[in-house]
């Protein structure tokens, strides 16, 4: 394998709710490990297994002080309206 292939990434894709759903479910319901539902499904393990952090976090049994989905978005909105702010003075 050349240099030039082993560094070329794979184009950025975005995933349905309803189809990530239905990869983390295969993990958490169905046993299956994230390598083989990443490699059935053409996804990175990357990927999957951060959907399925992400899915017991919502569930409340994620790591200790993983944010949920609904925590990502109002953190985002607080950081969004901080960006419009003016500067504090010194």
């Amino acid at each position: 394998m050349s240099e030039s292939e082993k560094k070329q990434r794979r184009q950025r894709r975005s995933f349905r709710p309803e189809f990530k759903a239905g990869a983390v479910k295969r993990v958490l319901e169905q046993g299956k490990s994230v390598a083989a539902v990443a490699r059935d499904l053409d996804l990175t393990e990357t990927a999957l297994r951060k959907w399925v952090e992400q899915a017991k976090a919502d569930k409340g049994q994620g790591k200790p002080g993983a944010l949920t989905s609904e925590e990502r978005v109002e953190l985002s909105g607080l950081r969004k309206t901080l960006d419009f702010l003016p500067p504090a003075e010194k």
